[in-house]
């Protein structure tokens, strides 16, 4: 069994950062016995805002967060990162939540690997 933790730094949008470390989250955890987290920090707090609307076909950061969230990841957000971006919980994507500095540490602890996005 592993532990991985994802770090997203970059915007939802502009690059592509953010949505290649969901996609490859996302797959990691369809594997049995993979433990995954993903702590979103910086510009990557609004991957977490809920209600994106994005032109059709292109790919929604809240809507790949909530599969994520669904196969049972951890989901952290810097809450500085948060105030700084004028985000509260309420505007969370489900299974989001706000984070500290001391919990993204806590999780660095105890990853086997730490991807950084």
């Amino acid at each position: 069994m592993a532990n991985t933790l994802f770090i997203l730094n970059d915007a939802p949008y502009g690059t592509e950062r953010s949505y290649n470390g969901l996609r490859l989250a996302t797959a990691l955890a369809k594997h049995d016995g993979e433990t995954v987290r993903v702590f979103l920090i910086g510009d990557a707090a609004a991957c977490a805002r809920t209600g994106q609307k994005v032109p059709a076909g292109y790919y929604n950061a809240g809507d790949m967060l909530g599969m994520v969230a669904r196969k049972n990841v951890e989901i952290g957000v810097c809450g500085t990162c948060m105030d700084a971006r004028g985000l509260d919980e309420a505007s969370l994507v489900k299974g989001a939540k706000r984070g500290t500095m001391a919990q993204l540490t806590e999780w660095t602890i105890e990853a086997d690997k730490v991807l950084v996005f």
